[in-house]
């Protein structure tokens, strides 16, 4: 998430009350229904669309190609799992509760988004003026509805598939602005096919890269270039496809240099050139994944989900919230992820804060998939973690988190970022620099900090995490 002050993100939210891990039945075959759904909002004259990410007062002036919510339903054992997700910069979590709400048949309702900075404010933080809030509530009621439609509508076109699993890696693919330097250059890609053909019934992608190139001084409404990259997708492979945002925190985002026009000429951020050949380098690299895909068995389905609390420490969410620009609740912190305390009142304003989030942990068959609702940075992904340590760090000395990697059960795992929420960044608390000196030797922090709620959030995350795997394991 790149932005000044009007570029912290919104982290209040509620989230369900219990945890659930239960297997369901396999006695008959996978299905399969995938629906999209346009919610490119209206430009109206008077009503400007405020546009997420970087600064704040960024209007729209016109629609270069649509924002788009797309689902995939899986049904196995007579149970239904739906995976949704939006081109969005981050849908939170008060209208993931309302869009389960209207799906009460649906054993698990995930709801990402792509965190597209060039869609618009569903957060509030980017409206005209640092005491503005950019939403336009009405429009998230739309998201809510056509998601809900979407899914729906997905329901309604089960049909039976079989299921293969394939990856493929180039780090030259994405960039990394902050140091130490590290990447997720792995692309996962799941391909159904028609069950009995080799004939591809609708693909799920999931890469880690920031929605963003497009840049800062872009106008136009668009889902960057993950549009291209479905695009491309669909006319290779005659079907439709679901397109995830995996580990974008770190800060990973479109490379500079090594995109370049049919002429040789290196394109830059800013033009829709670049975003197009981008998106269409990220769709050959899935096409070795899908390519390459084996045969996995993506039922039985358990499913692991519980509430969480996380401390907001950071105080320009504090003071967002205090102003009505981040609209979220809160409670007060009890100092236990696992307990939540009162709600936040003007009374109690003094008190330390936290929010309700929720991490989950999908089995699907074979495939493993880790569910965090924000932008976790790579090194919590792999575990690569700087070594020595940077001695100038402020918690250098902090235990060190487990990895997504040495979490998952198995060798066939995927990653959904900003699933069900957007918490920001998610930084290993080794690497917290706020405070000077500052490491590697610089006169100021990195950036990333600004968009954390809290040190604590990395370490809460991963070890509910690492609960929610134990606990389907039970």
């Amino acid at each position: 998430m790149r932005c000044f002050f009007a570029g912290v993100v919104a982290v209040f939210l509620f989230a369900p009350a219990a945890a659930f891990a239960q297997a369901s039945p396999a006695t008959e075959p996978l299905k399969a229904g995938f629906a999209e759904a346009d919610i490119t909002p209206a430009l109206v004259a008077k009503k400007p669309v405020y546009l997420a990410g970087y600064g704040m007062n960024r209007k729209a002036a016109g629609v270069h190609d649509p924002i788009m919510a797309r689902c995939v339903v899986l049904e196995g054992g007579g149970e239904k799992i739906a995976l949704a997700c939006v081109d969005l910069i981050g849908l939170q979590y008060p209208q993931v509760k309302e869009i389960r709400a209207k799906l009460p048949e649906f054993r698990y309702v995930l709801v990402s988004s792509t965190h597209n900075h060039e869609g618009p404010d569903v957060i509030g933080i980017w409206g005209r003026g640092p005491f503005h809030r950019g939403v336009d509530e009405a429009y998230l009621s739309l998201v809510v509805e056509r998601v809900v439609a979407s899914i729906k509508e997905a329901a309604g076109k089960l049909t039976p598939v079989t299921a293969a699993f394939g990856t493929a890696e180039d780090e030259s693919l994405v960039n990394d602005s902050r140091l130490p330097i590290v990447k997720d250059g792995v692309l996962r890609a799941v391909k159904l096919h028609h069950a009995g053909t080799a004939t591809p019934a609708m693909l799920i992608v999931d890469w880690s890269s920031h929605p963003e190139a497009l840049g800062r001084s872009n106008r136009q409404l668009t889902a960057d270039f993950p549009h291209a990259t479905v695009a491309a997708l669909k006319k290779r492979y005659g079907c439709p496809v679901l397109y995830l945002s995996g580990a974008v925190g770190g800060l990973l985002a479109p490379p500079r240099g090594n995109v370049k026009d049919a002429a040789g000429n290196v394109l830059h951020e800013g033009d829709f050139e670049y975003a197009r050949v981008y998106g269409d380098m990220v769709a050959d690299l899935a096409a070795e994944a899908i390519d390459s895909a084996e045969p996995l068995a993506l039922a039985p389905f358990v499913v692991s989900a519980r509430p969480i609390a996380v401390p907001v420490e950071n105080p320009l969410y504090r003071v967002a919230r205090a102003f009505g620009v981040l609209n979220r609740p809160a409670t007060v912190w009890t100092g236990d992820f696992q307990q939540f305390g009162d709600s936040m009142t003007l009374e109690k304003k003094s008190l330390p804060s936290a929010v309700e989030s929720e991490v989950a942990y999908l089995r699907l068959g074979e495939l493993h998939v880790a569910c965090i609702p924000g932008e976790i940075y790579p090194e919590l992904v792999y575990g690569k973690y700087q070594e020595p340590v940077e001695p100038a760090a402020d918690f250098h000395d902090a235990p060190l988190e487990p990895s997504v990697a040495s979490l998952m059960p198995g060798k066939n795992w995927m990653l959904i970022g900003l699933a069900n929420d957007e918490l920001g960044y998610i930084i290993p608390k080794r690497q917290w620099d706020k405070a000077a000196p500052f490491a590697y030797g610089k006169e100021a922090g990195q950036y990333g900090e600004i968009n954390s709620c809290s040190p604590q959030a990395a370490p809460i995350v991963m070890e509910a995490l690492k609960r929610r795997v134990e606990e389907a394991g039970k």
